[in-house]
């Protein structure tokens, strides 16, 4: 073994550099997996990214690009003006993504309004962008892919959720005081107190009091009237309820200083302790407003029975509770940092509770290093899994996604905001600084190598696992790693196209805390003995020397270099495809208990098929002893049986067996053919047609099991024509 190949193997074995001066380079600044090449300037290409956080009805959160693009569908002419209007709405667009990626804030109407002012154009020009900009159908903060993320883009679609719930809740409240307020309107207005004097003279203007005398007036209704249509009970409940629903706390009407609270984190919280005790502090008043509700709708309908619901609106208890009923209320919204202690058994308690919480966990790193001692690379086992062991729960909703991902998702986010129960939104957002590509390139490439799948698990869509879990969104997501075709220059400028598999350990490259795992091999060494990382994953080989695992990589000048991974690295990257695998499964692919029962039934079958043929076999026959036998006696003589079996082609003939009882040919001529025992078709009489009916009932036929055979009638007319038609039936 050459000192260049001895050094490689040490350091793919142990992850160290040998101290012999072998020939491996540093890692080149800004190297990145060469699949991500195409994609180094960012800024100036058209993706999901920044969104913007629309505030009205429609979509919550619309791309950049997608909001562009309908303005220009109103505001740009057919033709050659307005082709230069796209261009020009383009480049502000264009602008507006490169300030949000070096931390611009602000609304998209604002950010378009600097853009133009800054892009220094003429006036004609500023009015074709004024026109987009009217033209533009959302408005709302703009967000870029950055750590941020997950808790802006969550905390908004958690907000319009609760505006919506707030206002359905608000009609239904506002229309039980109205009707319950006309209860006793109507049972004041039948009470005697409605006809003394005073109250008599306030039903009447200023203007005209004096031409009524109202101790008369009085005097002549009191007699009539009752003691009013509502008995003390009923007065009392109705009051009651009245009051808890005006004086309620949870939906303040619009403009109510309360409303402004709630909305800016009154139900928002940062720890699952804080969120669950303001939840059980407010249990008492969510019970006294679904009481005053159920009363109050029993009231207006006039279906309220003293005797049966009086007993139950008594012993009606917070633990009572049911899921239908706790949705109507607002949700409690509990951020929480993967990477603080005791997170896990904060999810627990969270999911567990049965409290309308959602709960989103923002995961910033994946590649955690294990513990000194523990002999191993524990890479998202507080991240990455916590999302998996949710769905343990049962009822919980429970999302993972990558921050990239989120507006794709943004219908399964809703579906989980919308949850009649606990709900986990595990979402990845890699730390700033960290990754040597742009926050939405290092979320995207989490998602693409399996380190951090997307998928969702809704108890709501069923009952089973295969129609609750889906792995939506996931790139090829029937094999391991996604696969793609990347096509570069070769040493003599050659294009070179090459199929290339963006595994797990891609992912990790560009990770800058774990340069040490990676060793670039200069050009002059690449030779036998180095396979792709792909290869190695597939089949690991038993002598390091014989392959190395590799990935293709470039560095900022897009020079395109070999990297050896160490062993470390290619067995967190088997593990992270096992956790791959077991999510396939839940989502119905390469599930192995049902391709072991598929291959039990295909051996089956193929057993049952050999002892079919075997028992169709004929029969052998003794030998006589002493004769030797013959080989030509042992071969039966099919050609001779089937020129026995052969009928005769100038005679009319059905195969019958092959008949599939259609009734064509008993229906036209009944005379000539008839069924058997079998329901399938023979000739009965040949003569009791014309031969033309004979070959109209070949052509009929489905299966073209009726051959005419030659005429037998040669006086019957138009037979040259009929044997001509007949002759694809011989």
């Amino acid at each position: 073994m050459d000192s260049r190949l001895r050094s490689q193997v040490v350091f793919h074995l142990t992850g160290r550099q040998p101290d012999d001066g072998g020939a491996e380079q540093p890692l080149p600044a800004g190297l990145r997996p060469a699949l991500l090449a195409p994609y180094r300037k960012l800024e100036s290409i058209r993706h999901d990214f920044p969104v913007v956080l629309a505030a009205g009805p429609g979509e919550y959160v619309v791309s950049l690009a997608a909001a562009v693009d309908g303005a220009l569908r109103t505001a740009a002419p057919q033709g050659l003006q307005g082709e230069a209007m796209r261009k020009r709405a383009l480049h502000i667009e264009r602008l507006i993504r490169e300030a949000v990626a070096k931390g611009a804030q602000g609304t998209l109407l604002q950010a378009w309004d600097t853009a133009v002012a800054g892009a220094g154009t003429d006036d004609a020009w500023r009015r074709e962008m004024t026109a987009v900009r009217n033209a533009l159908a959302v408005d709302g903060e703009l967000a870029g892919c950055d750590s941020r993320l997950p808790s802006r883009f969550l905390r908004h679609a958690w907000a319009v959720v609760q505006g919506d719930k707030a206002r359905a809740a608000r009609l239904r409240i506002d229309a039980l005081v109205l009707r319950l307020e006309g209860i006793l309107r109507a049972d004041y207005a039948r009470s005697a107190v409605a006809f003394q004097v005073a109250n008599l003279q306030q039903t009447f203007g200023g203007s005209h009091q004096a031409l009524f005398n109202f101790a008369t007036m009085s005097r002549l209704l009191s007699p009539a009237a009752s003691q009013g249509g509502l008995d003390t009970p009923r007065r009392a409940r109705i009051e009651w309820a009245l009051r808890t629903l005006r004086e309620q706390a949870f939906f303040p009407p619009p403009g109510d200083p309360g409303a402004q609270e709630a909305n800016n984190g009154g139900f928002a919280f940062d720890n699952v302790s804080a969120a669950l005790e303001s939840c059980r502090h407010r249990l008492p008043d969510m019970l006294s407003l679904l009481k005053a509700l159920s009363l109050a709708e029993l009231e207006v309908e006039g279906q309220f029975v003293e005797q049966l619901h009086a007993p139950i609106f008594d012993g009606m208890q917070s633990q009572d509770f049911t899921a239908a009923e706790l949705q109507f209320f607002p949700d409690y919204l509990v951020t929480l940092d993967s990477d603080a202690p005791g997170v896990q058994a904060d999810l627990g308690n969270a999911l567990s509770s049965g409290m309308p919480v959602k709960v989103l966990l923002e995961v910033r790193d994946l590649l955690e290093e294990a513990a000194p001692g523990q002999g191993r690379f524990s890479f998202g086992m507080r991240g990455s899994q916590l999302a998996s062991m949710a769905m343990t729960f049962g009822d919980a909703f429970v999302l993972q996604s990558a921050a990239s991902n989120l507006l794709h998702m943004r219908d399964g986010i809703q579906r989980g905001l919308r949850h009649a129960g606990p709900t986990l939104f595990s979402v990845y957002a890699p730390a700033d600084g960290e990754s040597t590509l742009p926050g939405y390139l290092a979320a995207a490439s989490a998602m693409q190598s399996r380190a951090f799948p997307a998928f969702s698990y809704d108890p709501g869509r069923g009952s089973d696992s295969a129609t609750r879990f889906s792995l939506e969104n996931n790139p090829q997501p029937d094999v391991d790693w996604p696969l793609e075709f990347l096509t570069y220059a070769d040493q003599d400028l050659q294009a070179v196209t090459e199929e290339l598999a963006f595994t797990f350990v891609d992912f990790l490259l560009a990770d800058r805390r774990h340069n040490r795992h990676f060793a670039v091999i200069p050009r002059a060494h690449w030779g036998e003995g180095l396979i792709s990382a792909r290869q190695w994953l597939e089949s690991p080989p038993a002598d390091a020397a014989t392959g190395l695992p590799y990935v293709l990589a470039v560095d900022d000048a897009d020079l395109l270099c070999r990297v050896v991974v160490d062993e470390r690295m290619m067995r967190a990257a088997q593990r992270c495809r096992e956790t791959w695998h077991r999510l396939q499964e839940l989502g119905g692919i390469h599930d192995s208990r049902t391709e072991a029962l598929l291959a039990r039934e295909k051996a089956a079958w193929e057993q049952g098929r050999a002892v079919d043929t075997a028992a169709l076999a004929p029969a052998a026959i003794p030998a006589a002893p002493g004769d030797q036998p013959s080989i030509a006696a042992a071969v039966p003589d099919t050609a001779a049986a089937e020129d026995e079996a052969a009928p005769n082609p100038d005679v009319a003939y059905i195969e019958t067996l092959r008949c599939s009882s259609c009734n064509e040919c008993t229906l036209a001529s009944p005379k000539m053919f008839a069924y058997d025992q079998n329901k399938q078709a023979y000739i009965t009489d040949l003569k009791a047609g014309s031969y033309r009916q004979l070959v109209e009932a070949a052509e009929s036929c489905q299966v073209s099991v009726i051959h005419p055979g030659k005429p037998w009638n040669s006086d019957e007319p138009g037979l040259d024509e009929l044997i001509e038609r007949a002759r694809p039936f011989q």
